[in-house]
């Protein structure tokens, strides 16, 4: 797409087309198809002196524009074409007369800049040392300064995962006393078993202004955890990953690596918007860690603190407690209905 990305994660209209072979793209198969099925508007800086908004929303500061708007500022030569009205037909590259329409020619087709040869490369190297198919993120600038070269940036990859959309979770039966968190909002689907080490961060000692020493305690016991081959579940407030350390803990997905199930739970006087970082999202789905909401003060979900507190931990410090339970914990999504149940080590509810 041209402009910034947000157009596709949005799910807007971009171009298609398969790296092996750049040539053959079903969208500009025929001009009706390409006027209708191609790009019409982009995503692109606001740059107005005096609009600039301070925020750490990535939507803010941003317009959305017709793609005309390009056009006068002399960017489509190496992604538009002209739709010739006289003679139907659409023509590589920039012409005075005529629609433009943004369909990558110069790149596709006359390999400008080789970028199906760089992704069908990249694609294939991924899915060798991943062992899995795969799917990436890259950005390109090529309008740079002059006397560089036109630039390539790879910026994310990630493991393409299989539906699990067959696996029926029944929920119905679910005693309360056995669980220590019930969500109504929920990321994923199935079963996780196996999990014996729960991490929490007290409410009663939290403090957002101490959120990214929190961030650092949970980066050392996550390394611990990597080291070990071992997952856990982690339960805290206000947002993980939050870049805003107000909203929540600032962890890099790195430093929560090893957890599979991830709870975001809101307290009495702290109650957030759950993350809604794209890329949080996708890191979710792609290493399949199960995702819950819960804001048991204004009762929605529930949270048995009680029950954690009053087990043994083996390791505490001024914010955050783990446990390592003699039987593992099971965990059950129910991604149909977005609800989701974490029970205690021991029991054992109907499947």
């Amino acid at each position: 797409a041209l402009g910034l990305g947000k157009l596709i994660v949005d799910g807007g209209v971009s171009l298609r087309f398969s790296p092996k072979y750049p040539k053959k793209t079903l969208q500009l198969s025929s001009p009706e198809m390409a006027l209708k099925e191609t790009q019409k508007q982009f995503y692109a800086l606001d740059l107005t002196p005096g609009s600039f908004v301070p925020s750490t929303d990535d939507c803010v500061n941003i317009l959305k524009l017709n793609v005309r708007e390009a056009e006068k500022d002399g960017v489509l030569k190496y992604v538009a074409s002209t739709y010739d009205f006289h003679n139907n037909v659409i023509r590589d590259g920039i012409h005075e007369s005529g629609k433009k329409i943004i369909t990558f020619s110069n790149i596709l087709n006359h390999n400008i800049f080789p970028l199906a040869e760089i992704l069908q490369s990249l694609l294939e190297m991924g899915q060798k040392e991943m062992n899995n198919p795969i799917e990436i993120e890259f950005a390109v600038n090529l309008d740079p300064p002059p006397g560089t070269p036109k630039i390539f940036s790879f910026l994310q990859i990630r493991p393409i995962v299989e539906s699990e959309q067959a696996a029926i979770i029944k929920l119905d039966d679910i005693n309360k006393k056995e669980t220590i968190i019930i969500s109504d909002s929920v990321l994923g689907n199935g079963i996780l078993k196996g999990l014996s080490d729960l991490v929490y961060v007290k409410p009663e000692t939290f403090n957002p202004a101490k959120n990214e020493s929190i961030a650092f305690a949970i980066e050392k016991i996550n390394t611990k955890f990597r080291n070990e081959g071992r997952n856990y579940v982690l339960i805290g407030p206000g947002r993980w990953g939050s870049t805003d350390p107000w909203l929540g803990i600032p962890t890099k997905w790195a430093q929560i690596s090893q957890a599979r199930v991830i709870v975001e739970s809101g307290l009495e006087n702290y109650r957030i918007d759950p993350s809604q970082g794209t890329h949080f999202f996708q890191n979710l789905t792609s290493f399949r860690v199960g995702y819950f909401t819960i804001n048991p003060f204004i009762n929605d979900g529930y949270y048995d603190l009680k029950f954690l507190n009053s087990a043994k931990a083996c390791y505490e410090d001024e914010f955050i407690r783990h446990i390592r339970f003699k039987k593992p914990l099971t965990v059950k999504i129910d991604g149909k209905k977005k609800r989701g149940v974490i029970i205690k080590p021991g029991s054992n509810p109907s499947e």
